[in-house]
């Protein structure tokens, strides 16, 4: 079992029913399609702080990282990334992830809880 985040570059959105529109959007277009644009460089800077915190599962001997997929930056694509966190560690981090986009002015989504990561 995993849990999803997603987040992006942009305006917060009002509410969670326009973030969820904001997010189909933005997954048909980057991350359900056959163009693979490479990671905005603010989305990679989210990605390389999430890896200061965590290493990539990738690299990851003692199994202490969060990430169900790796590497990690492989789930970027242009503004957006879409990820997956390991069941047993998505409560702590999930919520430094959201906290992270945050302070960095990015929007992050719970796409199973539909609904904006304060």
């Amino acid at each position: 079992m995993s849990y999803d985040l997603a987040v992006w570059e942009g305006k917060r959105p009002a509410d969670d029913r326009t973030a969820g529109r904001v997010f189909n959007d933005l997954y048909d277009r980057y991350l359900d399609g056959e163009d693979e644009q490479p990671p905005s460089e603010y989305i990679a800077a989210y990605v390389g702080a999430l890896l200061e915190r965590w290493c990539d599962i990738t690299e990851d001997v003692e199994e202490t990282s969060p990430w169900a997929a790796g590497p990690l930056i492989d789930e970027a694509r242009g503004p957006v990334i879409y990820f997956t966190l390991r069941w047993d560690r998505a409560e702590e981090a999930s919520a430094y992830a959201a906290a992270l986009a945050d302070s960095m002015g990015l929007v992050c989504f719970d796409p199973q809880q539909r609904q904006l990561r304060p």
